[in-house]
């Protein structure tokens, strides 16, 4: 990933388009420390798969629907 300060950015504006396709993304910094992140929009990331997540969870004993209407009825 590249890096460019306040002033190259606002220099090299005329072809930063260009820029992206080479370099993919860009830390735009001041002072040293990063404060943006330039991207390509058609630049698609990937989707993460919550499937483990699902699988680590501990099967309920009763479904969401009997519980919703045990406790509609306690009220």
């Amino acid at each position: 990933m590249k890096k460019l300060t306040i002033r190259e950015t606002r220099r090299s504006l005329s072809h930063i388009e260009r820029l992206l396709e080479v370099e993919g993304e860009m830390t735009v910094t001041r002072r040293g420390h990063p404060i943006a992140r330039l991207t390509p929009i058609n630049h698609k990331r990937p989707i993460p798969s919550h499937q483990e997540l699902r699988e680590k969870m501990p099967k309920m004993r009763r479904t969401s629907e009997k519980l919703v209407r045990e406790d509609r009825e306690t009220r």
